[in-house]
């Protein structure tokens, strides 16, 4: 007979499975959604272009991000941590990995956008290979220096995944985590800013907007926001006051990256969308402009 593990501190059972629940279903969304576009750009040759590689990129990255949410979700079911300390530690560099690889993905596309509408200039293969290496290798050295001991990963409140050890508030925990918001978050994000701005101004000349310009750094903004602003409230305050159900808010929103970063960037690409439809039907759509500029 299989004793039931008592429930994490400060929490409900009707929380912690809705914790679990929320996580899964994340979980299964964005890796079927951004597994489809991993697939499709393998098959249709197509879809096999530099800029589209950006998006292969971020596809990737999200379902390291997917992996990471159904262990958290197996776990919350399980109502403990099964895997130990050093499985704590590989979780936590995994989830670090997969989303910083993610923004910095992001913000290439970002790049590549500019140039494509602004200065007319075509991204070859070897820049997006580039651009790709470094995204990860970024990501790679920020996500080991925790490991390193810069930083400390350890328990989220919930106790059934593991990331950023904000609790400590010390100073190791605080120049870790301005380094890492300047790096991370803040240039991607400056990047994000000045790339849609500069294309808007360009589709706002010509009266034809091609995507919607705000949403990528919308996205950006309301997703890891929260988490951000949790993060740094601990770097001024004792966040252990906060109830542990809500210091698991930000983490749940930042799992929707996934789900919402596919219709951002390839289910929202008509180039890509009419490849993804050609993968499942074997129909062909008409011939839409190969630019990977979501529509």
């Amino acid at each position: 007979m299989v004793t039931a593990q008592p429930l994490p501190e400060g929490f409900t059972e009707l929380e912690v499975f809705a914790i679990g629940t929320a996580l899964l279903v994340e979980a299964l969304l964005g890796f079927c959604l951004n597994g489809l576009t991993i697939i499709s750009f393998r098959k249709i040759k197509e879809l096999r272009t530099p800029s589209n590689l950006l998006v292969l990129s971020i596809a990737l990255a999200d379902c390291g991000i997917c992996i990471n949410a159904f262990i958290a979700a197996f776990s919350s079911f399980l109502r403990y941590w099964p895997y130990g300390s050093d499985g704590c530690q590989i979780h936590g560099f995994q989830g670090f990995l997969t989303a910083l690889a993610s923004i910095s993905s992001s913000a290439a596309v970002a790049w590549d956008r500019y140039h494509h509408y602004c200065t007319r200039s075509k991204l070859q293969w070897s820049t997006a290979i580039s651009m790709m290496v470094f995204a990860w290798l970024f990501a790679a050295f920020w996500s080991v220096m925790p490991l390193l001991g810069w930083g400390e990963y350890d328990y989220e409140p919930l106790r059934t995944c593991c990331t950023l050890d904000y609790s400590k508030g010390d100073r190791n925990y605080i120049t870790f985590l301005f380094a890492l918001s300047i790096f991370n978050f803040m240039i991607p994000g400056f990047i994000m800013l000045m790339a849609y701005q500069s294309v808007h101004q360009k589709f706002k000349k010509s009266g034809h907007y091609k995507f919607n310009t705000g949403l990528p750094l919308k996205t950006l903004v309301i997703c890891w926001g929260p988490y951000c602003l949790l993060c740094f409230y601990a770097a001024v305050e004792n966040v252990m006051f906060i109830s542990p159900k809500y210091r698991m808010i930000p983490a749940v929103i930042a799992k929707t990256v996934p789900t919402v970063d596919a219709f951002v960037y390839a289910l929202g690409n008509e180039n890509y969308r009419g490849g993804i439809w050609q993968f499942l039907t074997g129909q062909k759509t008409e011939k839409a402009e190969v630019d990977n500029k979501t529509k």
